[in-house]
């Protein structure tokens, strides 16, 4: 019996040390990337301590350079990637709801359309779409950037998913109850499913957030519109060796996705599990 608990507690402290092994494999770019922005200029990857004085100083540099509109960048992509991950929330968890609750002819024959969409490549259609974009005089605006990805079938799938395993018989005591269509949605699946919308907000912010080929094509090199993956290309273009401004602008553009991600990961996580099995 003792070597039987030996043989378990080594194989968890085994597996604990892969674990954070692994961890600190995952996290080294990241704590590279913030000692090297705080660096002094000319010694980025030397393998010193000689930071930047003050040590926040390349932050200040990249965030206020009158040459390069990084703010601009970052603020762009902040409305883009918010936009359009709400827009999608919104409209994945009307037609989910659609979907899931909802009897109309070939019903389930349109969703396994809309799902068997998701085999097809995205560089399939983006010649089309920016024929659409190009037609509609949304070149270097907010509109082609954030509208022709508001439709997102993994969200409508995963959303649909959850909300089959809501009782029906809650829907049938609010419409007894006179409650509209809206009012159910509103009422009775949002609150329930917030979970998931949660996940597909997170998932769609991370998608428009990171988006560089999309927001490359929609926009002119001049354009004011330019969001951060852009705007990164850019930045080391013009500052090629200046890896410490490089490596702090890099920084800034994590900050809102870490922020989001510590902040709803309680709600990311039963998302992803929501609706993963059907009572």
């Amino acid at each position: 019996m003792d070597v039987e608990k030996i043989r378990e507690s080594l194989k968890k402290t085994l597996l604990m040390l892969a674990l954070i092994l692994g961890a600190l494999v995952m996290l080294f770019p990241f704590f590279w990337m913030l000692f090297v922005a705080v660096k002094a200029e000319g010694h980025g990857f030397k393998l010193d301590f000689v930071f930047a004085q003050p040590l926040f100083k390349n932050f200040a540099a990249v965030w206020n350079n009158e040459s390069f509109p990084f703010s601009k960048f970052f603020m762009n992509s902040l409305i883009v990637a918010t936009s359009g991950a709400f827009m999608t929330a919104l409209f994945c968890s009307m037609g989910a709801y659609v979907f899931a609750k909802k009897k109309f002819i070939f019903k389930e024959t349109l969703f396994w359309i809309l799902l068997s969409t998701l085999m097809i490549p995205g560089m399939m259609y983006m010649v089309p779409q920016f024929a659409i974009v190009t037609k509609l005089g949304w070149i270097n605006t907010y509109k082609g950037m954030i509208i022709p990805h508001v439709a997102n079938i993994f969200g409508l799938f995963l959303l649909r998913q959850h909300m089959e395993t809501i009782p029906d018989a809650l829907i049938s005591s609010a419409e007894i109850d006179g409650a509209s269509e809206w009012q159910i949605f509103k009422n009775i699946m949002v609150p329930l499913s917030m979970p998931v919308i949660t996940t597909v907000f997170l998932l769609t912010f991370l998608f428009q957030w990171t988006n560089f080929l999309w927001q490359l094509v929609v926009n002119t090199p001049d354009s004011i519109k330019l969001t951060l993956p852009v705007g990164l290309a850019l930045f080391r273009g013009q500052y090629a060796t200046q890896w410490t401004l490089l490596m702090a602008a890099s920084a800034f553009s994590i900050i809102p996705i870490a922020v989001l991600f510590l902040g709803l990961q309680k709600f990311f996580i039963e998302g992803l599990t929501a609706g993963a099995v059907k009572e």
